[in-house]
């Protein structure tokens, strides 16, 4: 298991909210923010210690985000912490069937970059390409992320990368081993439902062999919310 200093690639640290049954939205996806004010001051600082942010096709295509700083009082941050006033931005869609529509692309105070998979379609690449800065397509099938994460360091200077989902995206890190960091906080809902998305969806892994394993590293109880942060092993 290498670390990120070891392979060259960055840092990559996940931002996750929770229910108590392990739910990201409700199974309609119609509730996807239900953290208390302390969770999105954390939510923030993280943007704010990161040179890019990394969101899913499906996140973007059905929420208004813009993956922007938070405001003054983070912009101040970011400069305190040595970046820039905004992290770059990157698109995960393996087949770029991203909405030309979307909130994101309407927002131009820092770079867009698309991650895809080299099979996707020529016409829909094409479609996208005046909305973005950069577009990386590596992998057949599906988007090699691995190969992504080294071109974004080489290329994009990226050094620490927030993932923040959905699951699916949260799959591909999981099983290509890329996760340094899972920073989780668990609310005091229960949403249950058969469908309703969890931390980590997409494929899989087979065998608990395979797992991944992480320390814990802290873990803060403010009001009814646990915050915790967990490393790699």
């Amino acid at each position: 298991m290498k670390t990120a200093k070891q392979t060259k690639r960055p840092f990559v640290y996940l931002n996750l909210a929770m229910t108590a049954d392990g739910k990201i939205a409700t199974a309609n996806r119609a509730i996807t923010t239900f953290g208390s004010e302390k969770d999105s001051d954390q939510f923030y600082k993280l943007r704010a210690s990161a040179d890019a942010i990394i969101s899913g096709a499906r996140t973007v295509d059905t929420l208004p985000i813009t993956l922007g700083n938070g405001g003054e009082k983070y912009r101040k941050l970011r400069q305190k912490n040595g970046l820039g006033d905004h992290a770059l931005r990157i698109i995960v869609s393996g087949s770029a069937s991203l909405n030309p529509e979307a909130e994101i692309f309407k927002h131009r105070f820092s770079p867009i970059i698309l991650l895809s998979s080299q099979s996707a379609a020529k016409g829909r690449v094409k479609k996208l390409a005046p909305l973005v800065d950069d577009i990386g397509q590596f992998g057949k099938g599906e988007l090699h992320i691995t190969t992504a994460l080294l071109w974004l360091r080489e290329k994009w200077n990226v050094k620490r990368l927030l993932c923040e989902g959905g699951g699916e995206l949260n799959d591909l890190l999981f099983r290509a081993d890329v996760v340094d960091e899972v920073n989780l906080t668990i609310c005091p809902f229960v949403f249950g439902g058969r469908s309703a998305p969890t931390i980590s969806e997409g494929i899989g892994l087979a065998h608990l062999s395979e797992a991944r394993k992480f320390d814990l590293k802290s873990m803060n109880q403010v009001a009814d919310e646990m915050f915790l942060v967990f490393r790699r092993k």
